[in-house]
């Protein structure tokens, strides 16, 4: 059983982005859930890792395998689904170690902002006192690599997928689109005219990549760096802004 569960943002890739308060959790938790991804995606567990060693916390470390989704499922089925497993996953690490105390999750990003880690926590049973400590965002790293702020002037702002970009096209009313978990390069749908372009993938890493330009001059450009990142790490996260411009 999990009682108290904390849920602590460890931003894009750099363990400078853990703040002073996610630092003072992990040394106050008693257990920490990590996932095992698979070969693949090893270096996300190396820095997670690297950060409970920075932090210096003495708490137990418990590691355990994360599910994969059903493919056969419809989409918003195969999510529910998915989340069910994961909640399971934690309860059965949980239930092999044994728990006397804070049980953190260390959550890429932040907790608040498309991740489903709260929504995945309130499947456990019973549910769980939890606490959030918010993290750097994929949309802070990016802006501030490229040096650019999230709007213009009095400007609106909208965050989305690609799978809503593609479905609906630029959202009305929308400046600036933010585009998260977009693994099919989505913004190849748009009218590139009087748009541009600001990705970054691996942000706050070593193996940080950006581009921008002019939409329709650096559509092309960004798919051929991410195939190629996505093949030389066998994994890739990344994000972009767009704005008219």
């Amino acid at each position: 059983m999990i009682e108290h569960l904390w849920l602590i943002g460890i931003g894009t890739g750099s363990p400078a982005h853990v703040t002073g308060e996610g630092m003072q959790a992990l040394r106050d938790a008693a257990t920490i859930l990590v996932p095992q991804k698979g070969a693949a995606k090893d270096d996300l567990a190396e820095l997670r890792r690297r950060i409970i060693a920075a932090s210096g916390t003495a708490a137990r470390v418990v590691p355990f395998d994360y599910p994969v989704r059903d493919p056969d499922l419809p989409y918003m089925a195969r999510v529910a689904a998915w989340h069910d497993q994961i909640a399971a996953r934690w309860q059965e690490a949980l239930g092999s170690a044994g728990s006397d105390g804070p049980v953190v999750l260390m959550v890429w990003g932040d907790p608040s902002l498309y991740d489903s880690t709260m929504r995945i926590a309130a499947r456990l049973a019973p549910p769980p006192r939890i606490r959030v400590v918010p993290g750097i965002t994929a949309i802070q790293a990016l802006t501030a690599a490229h040096a650019i702020p999230l709007n213009t002037v009095n400007g609106p702002v909208q965050i989305t997928t690609g799978r809503r970009l593609r479905d609906h096209g630029w959202p009305g009313g929308a400046e600036t689109v933010v585009v998260m978990l977009d693994g099919e390069c989505s913004f190849r749908t748009l009218d590139p005219a009087g748009a541009c372009i600001w990705w970054g993938a691996f942000l706050g890493m070593p193996e940080q990549i950006l581009y921008h330009g002019a939409l329709e001059d650096a559509a092309d450009p960004i798919v051929d760096m991410r195939m190629a990142a996505r093949a030389e790490h066998g994994w890739i996260m990344d994000t972009y802004l767009l704005r008219r411009v």
